[in-house]
């Protein structure tokens, strides 16, 4: 009975060096934007993505990924991320809520907070979705952390002149929100 055990423990001890050979033989894997775009990247920086982790687990015979839903630009800035955060500096965890009056080089390094901070409006929406679809929680919430960012202090009606959002309340729907939400306005006060 031991010497089937002890050669089930070997066979399983045989099976996690061949897993972690094909990592070591497949140091880099290729992500493929929208566009039909090639990216060559270290396995380890591609495995940030649960997305890409999970297909890489999926199949171990392939080392190229397709990401439909996002273009080339995105992933450019989507794996320029994922190398800082894996090869140079983890991101510090971003507490939640952010408070008032904070700035993200208060709670982030430097480099995250300008990685976020230099996009433009849309590129920030883009990289909030593919980091979403992609899956990459630590950017997820470095992205949606520099919109409330944004838009902290900010009325109704900025946030929606900012982001360019059509009031399709009626005078008197908008009231009655107001109304009953009243609470929360008080609160921001």
């Amino acid at each position: 009975m031991n010497d089937k055990v002890n050669d089930k423990v070997n066979d399983d001890n045989m099976n996690d060096n061949k897993v972690n050979d094909k990592v070591e033989e497949t140091e880099n894997v290729c992500l493929i934007s929208k566009e039909g775009k090639s990216f060559q990247i270290p396995a380890d920086v591609a495995k940030m993505s649960e997305l890409v982790k999970s297909m890489m687990e999926d199949d171990d015979d392939t080392s190229e990924f397709p990401l439909p839903n996002v273009t080339s630009v995105v992933l450019e800035r989507v794996i320029e991320y994922c190398r800082y955060h894996s090869q140079e500096e983890p991101m510090a965890e971003i507490p939640k809520p952010l408070g008032k009056d904070v700035k993200m080089a208060d709670v982030v390094s430097e480099w995250y907070a300008n990685f976020t901070e230099q996009l433009e409006q849309v590129e920030l929406f883009e990289l909030i979705l593919a980091a979403n679809y992609m899956d990459i929680a630590p950017l997820m919430n470095l992205a949606c952390a520099t919109v409330a960012n944004m838009i902290e202090g900010m009325t109704v009606d900025e946030i929606r002149t900012t982001f360019n959002i059509t009031n399709d309340f009626s005078p008197e729907e908008g009231a009655q929100i107001r109304e009953e939400n009243k609470w929360a306005e008080e609160e921001s006060s």
